[in-house]
């Protein structure tokens, strides 16, 4: 499955962008905010890849890799993921490398999700957690029509906001 907005290709992980996912992944500037084991090689990379894509198949997890219309590598990330057992509810995480940051490229690729995860998913909610110091993130997700939802949290990240848009 495939997504397209004016400027990107959001598609399926391979094995083929195990260079990319590491690159992403691994970036001091993208973990910034993030808790997460970075992979350090290219074995991590594919492990990472192959664990998605059996995620996908269990519909465990809608994952795309964000390329430029012109371009084959990855630029970035955004999935669907950690549904609620009615799966009317998932989150959705996003990343993207700095150097393609303030084009607009994540505000595109989230749109395209959001709609995604509401026409063809079915989904009622969709939530987002960001670190509460992590400013572009939360413009994004207010920007895109995310809320703030005060008072509710993020089990065992106490530094992340919590966002959800509806349906």
């Amino acid at each position: 499955m495939k997504l397209e907005t004016e400027r990107l290709h959001l598609k399926p992980l391979s094995e083929n962008h195990v260079e990319d996912i590491l690159k992403i992944r691994s970036n001091k500037i993208t973990n910034k905010y993030v808790i997460r084991n970075a992979p350090k090689n290219n074995f991590d990379a594919l492990q990472f890849i192959l664990m998605i894509k059996e995620r996908a198949i269990n519909n465990e997890s809608f994952y795309f890799g964000i390329s430029l219309k012109n371009q084959q590598n990855l630029i970035g990330t955004i999935c669907l993921y950690n549904f609620t057992e009615d799966r009317k509810t998932a989150e959705v995480g996003y990343e993207l490398l700095p150097e393609f940051h303030y084009q607009g490229l994540m505000s595109e690729a989230l749109k395209v999700v959001v709609d995604f995860g509401f026409t063809d998913v079915h989904l009622q909610e969709i939530v987002a957690m960001t670190n509460k110091f992590n400013e572009n993130s939360k413009g994004l997700l207010l920007k895109k029509g995310f809320v703030l939802e005060n008072g509710r949290e993020d089990d065992g990240f106490p530094d992340n906001l919590v966002f959800s848009i509806k349906q």
